[in-house]
């Protein structure tokens, strides 16, 4: 199981047990989006190479709201 905890600079995932975070300036470098426009589907899938994708993808900016 992945959990992931949003913030206005970035996003904090534990990964198989293992905690780290993803940068703002990361994530916008991986998606080639703007860090607001990035969806959790995005996120899962810089971080496990086949994420297990459930539910409609959520926006940053709509999580932080």
């Amino acid at each position: 199981m992945t959990v992931l905890s949003f913030d206005e600079q970035g996003v904090e995932v534990i990964y198989e047990g293992t905690e780290f975070r993803l940068e703002k300036s990361l994530i916008e470098d991986a998606t080639q989006k703007q860090y607001p426009e990035v969806t959790d589907h995005d996120i899962l899938k810089i971080v496990a190479s086949d994420p297990e994708l459930t539910g409609e993808p959520r926006q940053v900016s709509d999580i932080l709201d």
